[in-house]
């Protein structure tokens, strides 16, 4: 029967931490890096739906996203630096086709009603996506003792939670809005 030391779940050392030479700890950092990917690839995404966006509001949204992600970047990388890691990437297949779809929504429905609700629906599936990241890192971060990383995670889940509902707001809008021109026409 193994058991769990105090030792193990030290955590800012910046040296080896036995906790993440466990499984566990190998999996808590391969999905930091990818969701260090994926928050650097929203940045690079962000722009774009800004620009593709109708609404003021959802502009607003998104740009308010653009600069709380880059936050986000650098909680990252604060708990790479706790965890003594470099800061580093993996490609993530799952966060590059969301924001493909988005990328496709903005093409085939350009600024219309019905575009700003796709790209809101597009952004929530980045949202949630990201919601899920954070709540696993969190639960893996408060397993491997690392209370100073669980706090940072939950900084940003909380404001991943908070944008969601800001998205699902302004989708009920323009989903009624864009039904509303669909009758119209």
């Amino acid at each position: 029967m193994t058991t769990r030391s105090h030792q193990h779940r030290s955590e800012g050392s910046g040296s080896e931490n036995a906790a993440l030479n466990t499984d566990l700890g190998r999996l808590f950092e391969h999905q930091l890096q990818d969701t260090y990917y994926a928050e650097n690839a929203i940045t690079k995404a962000l722009p774009k739906m800004i620009k593709a966006a109708r609404s003021d509001e959802l502009k607003d949204a998104f740009e308010k996203h653009l600069t709380q992600t880059e936050g986000h970047v650098a909680r990252l990388e604060t708990v790479f630096q706790m965890i003594g890691r470099k800061a580093e990437g993996t490609p993530c297949e799952a966060i590059k086709g969301i924001i493909r779809e988005g990328d496709e929504i903005a093409s085939e429905f350009g600024k219309t009603q019905a575009g700003d609700a796709g790209l809101a629906a597009a952004a929530q599936a980045v949202e949630h996506y990201e919601i899920a990241r954070y709540g696993a890192l969190k639960a893996w971060a408060r397993e491997l003792g690392l209370h100073q990383a669980v706090s940072l995670l939950e900084a940003t889940e909380g404001e991943e939670i908070d944008t969601d509902k800001l998205l699902s707001d302004l989708a009920a809008q323009f989903n009624a809005t864009a039904a509303g021109d669909d009758a119209r026409s």
